[in-house]
């Protein structure tokens, strides 16, 4: 497999058992390929999947979303409903440092918009996920601690979009989008 129709650039030459076949990336979007038999066996031959994309593609893509929200007159061009509603399930999914870069998107959509660009209850796992790390923190109180850094992520998120729907007079709906029924009722009953 190469890149080039002489098979001379990103050359990958398999063969034998499947074991010895692993997974690797060629730059571009065209691939050539040649199989050549020895007829030793009566065997299939093999078989391959090509996707597109590149290793650096989440990053590639925080930076341009990072810069388009950072631009004041490309802002309202942006479909802030659709980028919030994918960054928050990038968030939910991802870890790491892709999970924090999300939250930073998340952040500065928070910063920029109006409430309607934002569907508050797509939080809710994250908050979820926030709450059980206050709740961790408070049980253990024996030592001191460091927050995580996606425990001070998710905290400024919530901070952040905290000020910014009391700003918009929206702060009811913003809790009871992240509150179960049954929360609120034990709140309620305390």
């Amino acid at each position: 497999v190469s890149s080039s129709s002489d098979f001379q650039q990103d050359r990958h030459s398999f063969s034998g058992s499947p074991q010895k076949w692993n997974d690797f990336e060629l730059p571009g979007d065209t691939l050539y390929y040649r199989f050549t038999s020895d007829m030793s066996n009566t065997e299939w031959g093999y078989k391959f999947t090509v996707t597109a994309g590149h290793l650096g593609r989440f990053q590639t893509g925080f930076e341009i979303l990072k810069q388009m929200l950072s631009e004041e007159r490309v802002v309202p061009h942006l479909p802030l409903e659709k980028i919030w509603e994918w960054q928050v399930g990038v968030a939910c999914r991802q870890t790491g440092h892709q999970r924090l870069k999300a939250i930073h998107l998340l952040l500065k959509i928070v910063q920029c918009s109006t409430q309607r660009d934002c569907d508050l209850t797509l939080l809710k796992p994250l908050w979820q996920l926030f709450t059980h790390m206050e709740n961790n923190l408070c049980h253990d109180m024996t030592k001191p601690s460091i927050l995580l850094p996606l425990h001070r992520a998710l905290a400024e998120l919530f901070f952040v979009t905290e000020n910014r729907v009391t700003e918009l007079g929206s702060l009811q709906e913003y809790l009871l989008a992240l509150n179960t029924e049954d929360h609120l009722h034990r709140c309620t009953a305390q």
